[in-house]
């Protein structure tokens, strides 16, 4: 770990160059940060005369973390010019995937919804206003100008990663390795596939966070700056209110949700022509494939990867699943449906 730490000392010197020889800044501490499912590491890094900065690492071991690294660096600086309230990008050095950015401090909107004897509704309601049109405006202004060379994963979110990656997630991770089911798989692709056709409807020329969530959105004296950006490609809208929304660390009630989803509409009209009423239906589907994601992510990175801060959130996501399905049409979705209920059965045997 020693040597890791003089490794990034020297290239946080190096990245800082001039500008650091100039200000005779120099490092003065080091302090790792938890980063939550990414493999990537993350520190803050204390420097006399200036700001602390968070360094963030790519994974040796990981082929791909230097392409996540890339990302970051070049979505990171597209949204920032495009007036996004994200963390400025301030050096990259990509033969080794170290990125330095300004540093937000350490209050996530999840903290704040989570403190010690709560936060007031009005308050709570505030933050997420301003939250949710400060998604609208990165959604249009950050799909403008959007490359899709800078994505690592795919550049466009469509059918097929809904079907690969999300519902076929939700089968392996959740339902199999997780739970041990071995549900009717034809059925049961018949319906993703139904609800993949519907969501895959929606418009995808706007810039998609894809993990647009209370720990990704940081506070910083009372005004909303998002991080954990490096994911991000072309998609549909309502895919990241979705992830906000209904977000499993939080569980907002279902007044909060919708008095939310109507002061998003109300700031995106301003952004963009679009009609509210196919947005809704819309937003339905897409919440239905956010949920599937959420839950094979969740089982995935509690089981395989040892996380087992993820292992609570499991419950609230599938009782957000059967309500989703319940708005949807739980007829239309039987065995989707009961998939659900069988894994809400055994989870008090399963998640400590």
């Amino acid at each position: 770990m020693e040597e890791k730490k003089n490794q990034i000392v020297a290239m946080v010197r190096q990245l800082l160059g001039r500008q650091a020889q100039e200000n005779r800044a120099r490092v003065t501490g080091m302090e790792p940060l938890c980063g939550d499912g990414s493999q990537r590491l993350f520190y803050r890094v204390f420097l006399d005369n200036q700001p602390s900065v968070i360094a963030v690492l790519a994974n040796e071991d990981n082929p791909l973390s230097r392409a996540e690294a890339a990302s970051a660096w070049d979505i990171g600086r597209h949204l920032h010019r495009a007036g996004v309230p994200v963390p400025e990008p301030l050096a990259f050095a990509r033969e080794t995937g170290l990125i330095l950015f300004e540093d937000l401090g350490d209050t996530r909107l999840h903290d704040l919804v989570q403190q010690e004897g709560g936060v007031e509704e009005n308050h709570l309601f505030a933050l997420y206003r301003n939250t949710v049109g400060e998604l609208a405006r990165m959604q249009v202004k950050g799909g403008q100008g959007f490359d899709i060379a800078w994505c690592w994963q795919t550049p466009l979110y469509d059918r097929a990663l809904m079907l690969e990656r999300e519902s076929g997630y939700f089968l392996q991770a959740l339902c199999r390795d997780f739970f041990g089911l071995t549900p009717d798989t034809g059925a049961l692709h018949r319906e993703f596939c139904m609800i993949a056709d519907t969501a895959a409807t929606a418009p995808a020329a706007f810039f998609l966070h894809r993990d647009f969530q209370s720990r990704n959105i940081m506070i910083v004296d009372g005004a909303v700056r998002i991080i954990d950006f490096q994911g991000g490609r072309l998609g549909p809208l309502g895919y990241d209110l979705a992830s906000l929304l209904i977000d499993p660390y939080v569980c907002l009630s279902q007044e909060l949700q919708e008095s939310l989803l109507d002061e998003y509409l109300f700031e995106l009209v301003k952004q963009v022509k679009y009609d509210v009423h196919i947005f809704r239906k819309e937003y339905l589907y897409l919440s239905l494939q956010r949920n599937l994601q959420i839950l094979g992510a969740f089982a995935f990175l509690g089981k395989q990867r040892g996380k087992t801060f993820f292992l609570p959130f499991i419950q609230p996501a599938l009782f957000s699943m059967r309500s989703l399905l319940a708005k949807a049409g739980t007829d239309k979705y039987p065995v989707l449906a009961g998939v659900v209920d069988n894994c809400l059965e055994k989870i008090g045997n399963t998640v400590p």
